[in-house]
């Protein structure tokens, strides 16, 4: 039987400099072939890089990428994977203060959240809709999320607006 085949991307939204060749040895080693990120300034925090890399592999290499990567200090990057017809969709995410989150995904990218995971919020909730909502943000990833935005909208050339105050 053949190996499905997957593909995704690997944002690194900030690296310093000098880790920039580990992480493309770390990134060729977990695919098997030499890579040459593409690399630029991250405006949102001085001296640091950011890079897009769009990979194929086995089903199953979103997961090596993301452990190849996710030891290193002052370190931000996403790994994604897209779904196959055999296998689901993944995305990790990585902060150098919240560590590394994961979540499956569907055929649109949206994060999908297990039914035991589901379960577990609600038996950790007990009826508290506050509980409830956090639990939720955890399995969805917010947080991460949250640190990230203003890195992923720093690219192409894109104005970082920093608003110390709205309302």
């Amino acid at each position: 039987m053949a190996t499905t085949q997957a593909r995704g991307v690997i944002f690194i939204h900030s690296a310093p400099r000098a880790l920039c060749p580990h992480l493309e040895w770390a990134v060729g080693r977990a695919l098997g072939r030499a890579v040459s990120f593409d690399w630029a300034d991250q405006p949102v925090l001085a001296g640091s890089r950011r890079a897009e890399f769009y990979w194929e592999g086995a089903a199953g290499t979103g997961a090596a990428l993301a452990t190849a990567i996710r030891g290193w200090e002052h370190l931000r990057f996403e790994v994604s994977e897209d779904p196959t017809p055999r296998s689901d969709g993944g995305r990790w995410l990585h902060t150098p203060g919240l560590g590394i989150h994961y979540a499956q995904t569907d055929s649109a990218g949206n994060v999908v959240i297990g039914e035991d995971r589901i379960r577990y919020a609600m038996d950790i909730a007990r009826g508290d809709a506050a509980e409830l909502q956090r639990e939720l943000q955890i399995a969805l990833g917010a947080a991460w999320d949250e640190e990230l935005e203003p890195f992923r909208h720093a690219g192409d050339a894109a104005p970082v607006v920093w608003l110390h105050k709205v309302g």
